[in-house]
């Protein structure tokens, strides 16, 4: 059975509906040619960004390349996934309405989680706790944010994501099934995955073919059809009745324009450099300095920050109590005073009876104040 269009045949689609036999539907007779061309450069342009993504989390070099597009059967995935694995759920949320499955090697997952905890990950452990799968729910995360936002300018419409759901999935042992997509008809988009000298792999990507043939249809319809052009017909004003020997009279051919007079040189034009106005503070009317006053009562969050400083996630794992951190300031450098999280002054730390206190060394203007806090 044979669908070269964009759409499926109604037996197929009563197929997938019934969820019966597709013992007669060859898989790869579903998505013509140029359908798996447009998957695999939606894929490549979506991950490509991704890549980026999981290189700056894992301080990695991460390579995604051009992905293989083919069409499986649900009831057939043992065959395509016989190894135990880590499935990423991810859900559109606005753009699309389909979900999709990330695939990859468990071992490969462990690598990943290893680099997200600081590690160097040479001896990553296979055996995934909930914090490493943790590790590895924020990596596929940061990649399908950053897919989704690909996306949104290849389809030019905004496409957001729910947060990923990660599980074990093995197939054999129907470990983590729930997970993927109910229609018996799945693309299987499949990248080779490289990071550093640590992984080379693939990362697979699972969806219904239905959310493949909306893909395909949006990419390929163009976003404003033309209008054909509509030719006015010109009509001839009858001729009078007093006159009819006009009626056999040729019509007269309108006369060729007149050839236009060449335009005289300009006038050389004197040109002067520009002097601008010296401008000094502005000075607030009567109607502004009254809105203002409106806004005086207005409560703020005021926060005295003493420093800051970054650690891995396994860095933090590792706090207990009594551990010191450092902070990036030096002993007796003024600490930041913020508005709304906007800085607007520096102060010394001072003890106020039993309450800590700042004293202000340094503050903006109240013209740059005001305009913090916009």
């Amino acid at each position: 059975m044979e669908n070269n269009g964009s759409k499926l045949s109604q037996d197929e689609i009563d197929a997938l509906l019934k969820g019966g036999s597709n013992d007669d539907i060859e898989p790869d007779t579903l998505l013509s040619a140029m359908e798996q061309d447009a998957i695999g450069e939606i894929g490549n342009i979506s991950f490509g960004s991704s890549a980026t993504a999981l290189s700056t989390l894992l301080n990695q070099k991460v390579e995604i390349t051009t992905p293989t597009v083919t069409v499986i059967q649900k009831s057939k995935l043992n065959e395509e996934f016989p190894h135990p694995y880590v499935a990423i759920e991810v859900n559109y949320t606005e753009g699309f309405s389909a979900s999709n499955l990330l695939v990859i090697q468990q071992t490969d997952a462990a690598v990943i989680a290893d680099l997200m905890m600081g590690g160097d990950g040479t001896n990553a452990d296979p055996s995934l706790s909930e914090i490493h799968l943790s590790a590895v729910q924020e990596a596929m995360n940061q990649m399908m944010g950053s897919a989704a936002t690909s996306m949104s300018t290849v389809f030019n419409k905004k496409i957001d994501i729910s947060p990923p759901r990660v599980e074990l999935l093995d197939v054999k042992e129907g470990e983590g099934t729930d997970r993927i997509p109910a229609e018996e008809m799945l693309v299987k988009v499949s990248f080779r995955l490289t990071i550093g000298e640590l992984i080379d792999s693939n990362i697979m990507q699972l969806y219904p073919i239905t959310f493949a043939k909306d893909l395909i249809a949006e990419l390929t319809v163009p976003t404003q059809e033309e209008e054909p052009v509509q030719e006015t017909p010109v009509s001839t004003p009858e001729p009078q009745q007093a006159a009819p020997q006009a009626q056999s009279a040729p019509v007269q051919q309108a006369a060729p324009p007149k050839r236009q007079a060449k335009p005289k040189p300009a006038a050389p034009v004197n040109v002067a450099p520009v002097e601008f106005e010296a401008f000094s503070e502005p000075q607030h009317t009567t109607s502004q300095l009254g809105n203002l006053d409106m806004l005086m009562d207005i409560p703020l969050s005021i926060t005295v920050e003493l420093g800051r400083t970054q650690r891995s996630v396994k860095e933090v794992l590792e706090l207990s109590a009594g551990s010191v951190i450092e902070l990036d300031k030096l002993a007796g450098e003024p600490v930041d005073i913020l508005v709304n999280k906007r800085i607007v002054a520096k102060g010394e730390v001072v003890v106020i009876d039993e309450n800590f206190g700042v004293r202000v060394t340094d503050i903006l203007s109240q013209s740059e104040r005001l305009s913090n806090l916009k």
